[in-house]
């Protein structure tokens, strides 16, 4: 791809072309903002740190891993449960500031994965290519730019959608500019508070974002190789617990690739599966409904060593 659409395609993903052949090749140019990302993490030896910044950087962690683990996933991917389109919007959004590109991007991209799991054309399986290409060297790779809009036709109806899938830098450039003033303005009106703009920048923006990146790679990388398999589905997923406690129940891999279309991953009342819960409390509240649960039947079915867990 020439380096001037390389680098137009930073704010403009529809300057990516339509079709690629799939190759094991990084485009390093495209991912300069990825690597800057982690570069800027070591400008906390400059700014330190208050728990302030800690604070804030805790809360965005935890709102934009809801985004992805309950929205991006479980909602745009599968569409396990209903909501209204103003807060598919506003997760759309929020999902979009966790820098993992746009919603119809990532449910596609993890349409086509289930479809094709652990097989060849797998772009992300550790069994097919390896831990770091699975962990993300899988969208460095110029054959994944793209969006596979024939696979989300339920989602590109909504103008909204489309438009924040094409230009997916802009939220999280909002939120680094917020949190930039935010924190100067907090510098002048409560020093008491011992923070500053370029400190909410570094820990809220780019430490809480790698952190949230490597976290939710994850389950590609390691959800695939390490844990438990309960159930014989034709891939390499696993249950995974301490990867199900950092994604708030994504590590429930294996219990996922058996049944898909259920909201709640953690099968088992010992399965914590903290999106889950919160999707019942926002159920509750009226702002998701049908929630779809896995029937007994298929819970209990395929199970390799069926019969041995308690009830």
């Amino acid at each position: 791809m020439p380096s001037k659409r390389v680098l137009l395609a930073w704010f403009d993903n529809e300057v990516v072309p339509a079709s690629q052949q799939f190759e094991r090749r990084v485009e390093w140019l495209r991912i300069l903002p990825f690597i800057g990302m982690h570069l800027m993490c070591a400008g906390v030896i400059w700014v330190g740190v208050s728990s302030t910044a800690l604070l804030v950087a805790a809360a965005l962690y935890v709102l934009r891993l809801v985004a992805i683990t309950g929205f991006y996933h479980r909602y745009f991917s599968h569409r396990t449960f209903r909501t209204s389109r103003a807060v598919q919007f506003v997760f759309a959004v929020l999902g979009t500031m966790a820098v993992q590109r746009g919603p119809l991007w990532w449910a596609a991209h993890h349409r086509h994965h289930h479809a094709h799991a652990d097989e060849e054309n797998d772009s992300h399986s550790p069994t097919q290519h390896g831990f770091w290409w699975s962990h993300f060297g899988w969208f460095m790779n110029r054959s994944n730019f793209r969006t596979r809009s024939e696979l989300v036709q339920d989602l590109t109806r909504y103008p909204e959608l489309r438009w924040l899938d094409r230009f997916d830098i802009v939220p999280p450039i909002a939120l680094a500019a917020g949190l930039f003033f935010g924190g100067n303005a907090l510098a002048q009106a409560y020093p008491q508070l011992a923070t500053s703009g370029s400190q909410l920048l570094i820990w809220g923006f780019f430490i809480s974002t790698v952190l949230l990146h490597h976290v939710t790679f994850t389950v590609n990388s390691l959800a695939h190789r390490f844990g438990r398999r309960r159930y014989a589905t034709s891939d390499d997923s696993r249950n995974n617990w301490w990867i199900a406690l950092l994604t708030f129940g994504e590590g429930w891999h294996n219990n996922h690739h058996h049944f898909p279309g259920s909201v709640r991953q953690g099968f088992y009342w010992w399965e914590i599966d903290l999106t889950y819960y919160l999707l019942r409390a926002m159920a509750a509240c009226g702002l998701v409904w049908d929630l779809k649960s896995v029937p007994a039947r298929i819970r209990e079915a395929r199970q390799i060593r069926a019969g041995t867990l308690p009830s």
